[in-house]
């Protein structure tokens, strides 16, 4: 829909790739970012199609059906990999994410399941939402995709922390961070998801613009 333009930035990509794959259709440029050396790797060794990198094959095919165009999922997976042009090292808690501002200014910034998940409280989350909205043009589109509820998950033998939001907070460090609230929806998590792996009580979705 309107959310479209010249370069799209994704803020704490991981090592995935499948909230991209919608995403590729509508910008020119993508450009994922994440703290860890290991992540960022990772995703070039897909983005170069090396050999021993993660098979995302089945997530591009699911993702075709569901958009429903009858698409190959080979040419998505080609466009994204066209459009994957840089891959960043970040840090949400520094005034300057990049260390230097985004040149040009993002027209939308996406980020899922990262800054409720690498803040020690909410008033820090409000904070890395205001550091990543500095790589955003004005009027710039945010798209969020986070927990609800949830105060760990397990990475392997780890426990590691995560500030527990409700609905309220999101809405709150949006305004406090200077974005205009245009959408909030949320989901409670149903039991047969619930694996053992983190508390989370639901899953949101905002939509805000600078």
């Amino acid at each position: 829909g309107e959310i479209r333009g010249r370069t799209l930035i994704d803020v704490g990509s991981g090592p995935t790739i499948y909230q991209l794959l919608s995403a590729c259709d509508h910008f020119e440029e993508i450009v994922a970012t994440d703290y860890l050396a290991v992540n960022r790797e990772e995703l070039g060794r897909w983005a170069r199609g090396e050999p021993g990198a993660f098979d995302w094959s089945p997530f591009i095919q699911h993702v075709c059906k569901i958009e429903g165009r009858g698409e190959p999922w080979q040419d998505k997976e080609r466009r994204l990999r066209e459009r994957l042009r840089r891959i960043l090292p970040i840090d949400v808690h520094r005034p300057e994410p990049l260390g230097a501002p985004l040149r040009p200014p993002a027209d939308a910034l996406l980020s899922a399941f990262c800054l409720e998940a690498v803040s020690p409280d909410r008033a820090a989350f409000v904070r890395a939402l205001a550091h990543v909205g500095n790589l955003l043009r004005p009027g710039g589109h945010a798209l969020l995709l986070g927990a609800l509820g949830e105060s760990f998950y397990l990475a392997g033998a780890a426990r590691l922390p995560v500030v527990p939001l409700r609905e309220s907070d999101v809405r709150e460090a949006l305004a406090a961070a200077g974005f205009a609230l245009r959408e909030l929806r949320s989901y409670a998590m149903p039991p047969a998801l619930r694996t053992g792996v983190d508390d989370v009580d639901g899953v949101f979705f905002a939509h805000a613009q600078k």
